[in-house]
């Protein structure tokens, strides 16, 4: 089968201390404000397909549950599923890294992550080990019969290939949403597509890059399967050797998204008095994106805030009070 690659991404900066408590793109999603609600995740499982996970980190030990190696990295050793290249720390800290003294905080904190390696230290892997991992991810059962509840992907490759797009069809039958990062090759222009698979399948949520001026990253793929867009630019999280690094990418979107899930997932089944299908989940995440005047092809539904139907609601009440008061 074709090989599989990390969506390109660049690493701006490397530190061994972060002094921010809430990154920016936590903040700028909105998360801490529905984190009383939400539970901060908590109980939820988050299945990260990348290239594995630095197991000991300080602010990712507490939040790891399990996970499993397809590479042959490790002397192919299964229950090896260590990052020898960093996105995949990266990612995992952006959807759930724990406030620790010197460190930072994910968008949900308490959701849980299973680690399925399936790039090796170089960011490349096959189609085989792809569809295995998210097969593992369907099936994977916890110590309290614990299921994943979203997969986060930040990879992609050309092929779209059908042994992949049902491994993505069975996950999202089994009630598990998909995230995938849309891919770097945009060219700033929305009228000329870029396409990378999974991220093009119309079943999972993928997600564009934005900066911390709500504008659109010019590096972003453009195509009318993007839904909506989340912080891409100068993203703060944690990297291998108990570090933290600045990373820019869709790569860097798609966890903010995922540990958005997390949150909703919690917020919606107190709010519901049930769980809510794939399909009401995503109406539920969709409801929360502000449009920031690019066109759908680009940005999809808009900019994630998490915060936007409380907001709405404060407004309405200001609104509605007003209105009464003249009658």
């Amino acid at each position: 089968m074709n090989e599989v690659k990390l969506i390109p991404f660049e690493v701006n900066e490397v530190v061994s201390k972060a002094d921010e408590a809430y990154p920016d793109g936590v903040e700028m999603i909105q998360a801490p404000e529905i984190w009383e609600e939400s539970d901060r995740g908590r109980n939820r499982i988050v299945a990260v397909v990348d290239t594995g996970c630095q197991v000991d980190h300080p602010n990712l030990k507490s939040r790891i549950i399990g996970g499993k190696n397809f590479t042959k990295d490790y002397n192919a050793d299964p229950d090896n599923y260590d990052d020898n290249n960093g996105h995949g720390t990266h990612v995992a800290g952006t959807i759930a890294a724990e406030k620790g003294a010197d460190g930072i905080v994910g968008v949900a904190p308490e959701a849980k992550l299973l680690i399925v390696k399936v790039l090796n230290g170089e960011g490349s892997g096959t189609y085989e080990s792809i569809i295995s991992g998210i097969r593992y991810a369907i099936d994977w059962e916890g110590p309290n019969g614990e299921k994943v509840n979203v997969i986060s992907m930040s990879l992609g490759g050309p092929s779209d290939l059908p042994e992949l797009h049902e491994a993505i069809k069975d996950a999202i039958d089994q009630n598990i949403s998909v995230v995938c990062a849309a891919g770097n090759e945009g060219d700033a222009r929305a009228d000329t597509p870029e396409y990378a698979y999974p991220g093009a399948y119309n079943e999972v949520i993928e997600v564009g890059a934005s900066s911390f001026s709500r504008t659109l990253a010019p590096f972003s793929n453009t195509n009318d399967e993007i839904d909506l867009i989340a912080p891409g630019v100068d993203i703060l999280s944690t990297f291998p050797e108990s570090k933290y690094a600045v990373l820019s990418g869709t790569s860097m979107s798609a966890p903010h998204v995922s540990g958005a899930l997390a949150l909703l997932m919690n917020l919606s089944e107190k709010e519901f008095n049930r769980t809510l299908t794939e399909p009401e989940i995503y109406a539920q995440l969709i409801k929360r994106t502000v449009p920031i005047g690019y066109r759908n092809s680009a940005e999809g539904n808009g900019l994630l805030a998490l915060n936007l139907v409380k907001q709405l609601e404060e407004l309405f009440n200001i609104y509605t009070t007003a209105w009464n008061s003249k009658r």
